[in-house]
């Protein structure tokens, strides 16, 4: 009923913790964007499908792994591979949305962690995300960002309430610079996808525009007004990674705007 499907590029040291935690009676299918280290071996020793495709941004690359996978389950799951999703949730998948024929995409939230602790806080909780889709039915365009992904809302949306774990970051700062420049790029200019489902932080993040007060609401936003501080250090630490970020784009935003 359900294939697992993993995203990747230069993930050994991510993908086995992800791929121990998948029950090993569901396929799983690893689209690989050009990984250089041990990844795709990693990923043939578990007895995973692997498919490589050039990185063409996440709402292209799910796609291809819809229409050019060769999966004929009725239901995917997106995980990626610095994600685990907890036990119980397979659990609430088969007991009661296997055989459900209402819904074409669930929305699944995320609980962030950082250097290994749990943020209770400073994220901003829900963060919805589509990741259980219908086979047949479902498919990706790119979000207001950019660079992340949405789906069109002719399909019929429902919500899960059991959260993934992201363990989105380790301690590379430099490396998790470098990649979030290039996002913020692609986030200068926001626009928004002519019928996708935008989800309430989108609709304000476009409404908000550019502007250099961004950069001082997203410090209060993590760290004051969603409790980030009584995540200690690490709620801290969090809140000043993205108010850098959105330093980021402000700065690229008025660069581009003087270039003009």
């Amino acid at each position: 009923m359900l294939t697992i499907v993993i995203l990747t590029k230069d993930e050994q040291a991510n993908l086995p913790g992800c791929l121990t935690a998948i029950p090993e009676r569901y396929p799983i299918v690893i689209v690989d964007s050009g990984s250089t280290d041990n990844t795709v071996p990693i990923a043939n020793s578990r007895g995973c499908r692997v498919y490589t495709n050039p990185w063409p941004g996440f709402a292209e690359q799910r796609n291809f792994a819809i229409r050019q996978c060769d999966i004929s389950t009725p239901w995917i799951l997106f995980v990626d591979a610095d994600e685990i999703y907890p036990q119980v949730f397979y659990d609430w998948f088969e007991s009661g949305v296997a055989g459900n024929d209402a819904i074409d995409v669930w929305m699944v939230p995320s609980i962030l962690y950082l250097r290994g602790k749990r943020l209770n806080y400073a994220p901003g909780y829900p963060i919805y995300h589509p990741r259980l889709v219908r086979t047949e039915t479902a498919s990706f365009v790119r979000n207001h960002t950019g660079h992340g992904e949405a789906v069109m809302n002719t399909c019929r949306i429902g919500y899960s309430a059991i959260a993934y774990e992201h363990y989105f970051y380790h301690g590379e700062i430099i490396e998790w610079m470098h990649k979030h420049v290039d996002k913020a790029a692609q986030e200068v200019q926001l626009q928004p996808t002519a019928g996708a489902v935008m989800t309430t932080r989108g609709r304000l993040s476009v409404l908000l525009g550019r502007s250099w007060f961004r950069v001082i609401a997203r410090f209060l936003y993590h760290f004051v007004f969603r409790g980030g501080f009584l995540d200690g250090v690490a709620g801290l630490e969090f809140a000043l990674m993205f108010t850098w970020y959105e330093a980021t784009i402000y700065l690229q935003a008025k660069a581009g705007a003087q270039a003009r």
